[in-house]
């Protein structure tokens, strides 16, 4: 039997509540996070060392129940190291396909952006069609299949920067931020009471449960006037002058599966302008390029997606549908 998108809001709420256990005042990120989740999307988190990246995705595999691996990318890293690789055996005299860690439900690319561009573009299929061409076999990947992968946006050294195409895989771009004074002593606190560094969560529901989820963000409304302003806002961006290249027609697509899932997770079955509003910069700001003038000004697109938020008119809000005459008997 399908999930209702009621039992989806309240299972999501409840992931986000156990994550939130050992990731202090950080909802707003920790929604993005299960937004990209929930929309079978794939999620960059970007910021400093330290601020709970890693801890993040370990507390989202913990609290959804599903299988979780890590590969820390580093220059000398082969595809096959993610990908798998052809194995000879002896005793049957033939090759047996061992799998790599990408077989798995969520996957951890830490700090991606330290692997050469070879193996940053094994990820590649993996990310959008969801399986793994190896030796001429195509190796399917299960559901749920999502990559939270992190890098450091200041650290440039050794580094190999994401291709448009590779940014383009990801749904969401998400910065964590320093938390405040009181989080950063409420994590003290916690640290102190549990006596350990290491955080087990137990989970909330499972991997099939969480496809079952998946699934229902399907039945969210969104209306014509909210799909023509989506669309709106992406055009906007192609306009910018700014900007050198704006958005893509995926853009449009992804802004639309995130704002379904933050329609459920924020208790409705339809999406609104300010769904499109809030994730606009998270979905759309990777997928531009500034012009180079700009850049060097320390211009962010983030500023630019604002921008572009407010030169759009935002769509009056839908009317209630009429009431059906009752009908007697």
């Amino acid at each position: 039997m399908a999930l209702s998108l009621l039992e989806v809001t309240a299972e999501a709420q409840a992931i986000l509540d156990r994550v939130e256990e050992v990731v202090v005042g950080k909802r707003d990120v920790l929604e993005l996070v299960l937004i990209g989740i929930l929309a079978d999307g794939h999620v960059l988190l970007e910021d400093l060392p330290g601020v709970a990246k890693t801890l993040i995705a370990r507390s989202f595999a913990q609290a959804t129940g599903i299988p979780f691996a890590r590969v820390q990318f580093t220059p000398d890293l082969m595809p096959s190291d993610i990908t798998g690789s052809s194995v000879f055996d002896q005793r049957t005299a033939s090759f047996d396909f061992r799998p790599g860690p990408v077989f798995t439900s969520l996957l951890l690319g830490d700090e991606i952006n330290r692997a050469t561009p070879k193996t940053q573009a094994a990820l590649l299929e993996a990310m959008q069609e969801r399986q793994v061409t190896a030796e001429g076999v195509t190796h399917r990947l299960e559901r749920p299949f999502v990559v939270l992968a992190t890098q450091n946006p200041i650290e440039y050294e050794g580094t190999y920067p994401l291709p448009e195409a590779q940014l383009d895989r990801f749904l969401l771009r998400v910065t964590v931020g320093y938390p405040s004074d009181d989080d950063e002593v409420t994590m003290l606190a916690r640290r102190i009471d549990r006596r350990a560094e290491a955080v087990t969560l137990q989970p909330v529901i499972d991997r099939d449960r969480l496809v079952e989820m998946q699934e229902a963000i399907e039945d969210v409304h969104v209306s014509e006037a909210v799909r023509r302003y989506i669309v709106d806002v992406v055009r906007a961006t192609r306009a910018a002058t700014q900007l050198q290249v704006g958005a893509s027609p995926r853009g449009s697509l992804a802004l639309l599966t995130a704002a379904r899932a933050r329609a459920v997770v924020s208790g409705r079955d339809f999406v609104t302008p300010d769904d499109v509003k809030v994730l606009a910069p998270a979905a759309l700001a990777h997928r531009v390029s500034l012009r180079p003038e700009l850049w060097v000004r320390g211009v962010r697109t983030e500023q630019v997606i604002d921008q572009c938020l407010t030169s759009v008119p935002v769509p009056p809000p839908e009317p209630d549908p009429e009431p059906q005459p009752a009908t007697g008997r």
